[in-house]
């Protein structure tokens, strides 16, 4: 793949997630099968791993459920080689359960091939 396809895909994705569209973007720019990975078993499972975009998608809805976002930040992309780039995000949200706020930052490095994503992995 081009460089040139990497970064369009790359742009797409951080767009969708400054507008809220993170939707359009698991339908647009994802392999059906594409993988997420964690850095912990997400709630609900027992290993950090997700297959599928509609797991993916219910991860965004257990994220979605579990907390209020007050504002979130997104830098990037970041290119590496033909084939992966990375997001930076920054996020400060309240547990809806516990009422706790918190800020964190995350990492986001996906993997491109074929002209979608085919893996995401998280480190925070």
């Amino acid at each position: 793949m081009s460089r040139e396809k990497l970064k369009e895909i790359a742009d797409q994705l951080v767009r969708n997630c400054r507008e809220g569209q993170e939707e359009k973007g698991l339908k647009d720019l994802y392999a059906p099968d594409a993988e997420s990975i964690e850095s912990v078993a997400v709630p609900g499972s027992d290993s950090p791993k997700t297959t599928g975009v509609d797991g993916i998608r219910g991860k965004h809805d257990w994220w979605n459920n579990a907390f209020e976002v007050h504002s979130s930040e997104v830098e990037g992309p970041f290119l590496h080689g033909d084939d992966r780039f990375s997001v930076i995000f920054s996020i400060e949200a309240t547990d809806k359960a516990s009422s706790e706020r918190m800020s964190m930052k995350e990492v986001g490095v996906y993997t491109v091939s074929d002209g979608k994503i085919v893996r995401e992995e998280f480190y925070y």
